[in-house]
């Protein structure tokens, strides 16, 4: 899939897949809330209200109020790739929420998936 496929589909569409992850591993969404709000700045509250819009995922992120400094902390693979050698930094950005909600479904304390 192309990167300006994923970056065109819908918010709404793609974070309920993330949600749904997690909550396979028995975590909440809250805490799937927090790992993003974390990574972007945005709040629980303002996330929620983008899943009724026809936000983007790029645009999600493109947008986000205070992208956290200490995202450049978070290093491995997600879906075989290493999430700080994409190049593409949008596309590091998506990966980077893919990885801390990995780590969430893979049993890591909140505390520690927030480096």
């Amino acid at each position: 899939m192309g990167n300006e496929k994923i970056f065109n589909m819908q918010f709404s569409k793609l974070y309920p897949l993330l949600i749904a992850k997690a909550e396979k591993k028995n975590r909440t969404r809250a805490e799937v809330d927090e790992v993003t709000a974390w990574l972007t700045g945005y709040t629980p509250e303002q996330i929620e209200s983008y899943l009724s819009t026809d936000l983007t995922y790029g645009d999600f992120f493109r947008q986000a109020p205070a992208l956290n400094p200490n995202r450049a902390l978070i290093t491995g693979t997600v879906c075989g790739v290493r999430v700080e050698s994409v190049e593409d930094p949008l596309m590091r950005e998506i990966r980077y929420l893919d990885k801390l909600v990995d780590e969430l479904a893979k049993g890591k304390s909140i505390e520690k998936v927030l480096r």
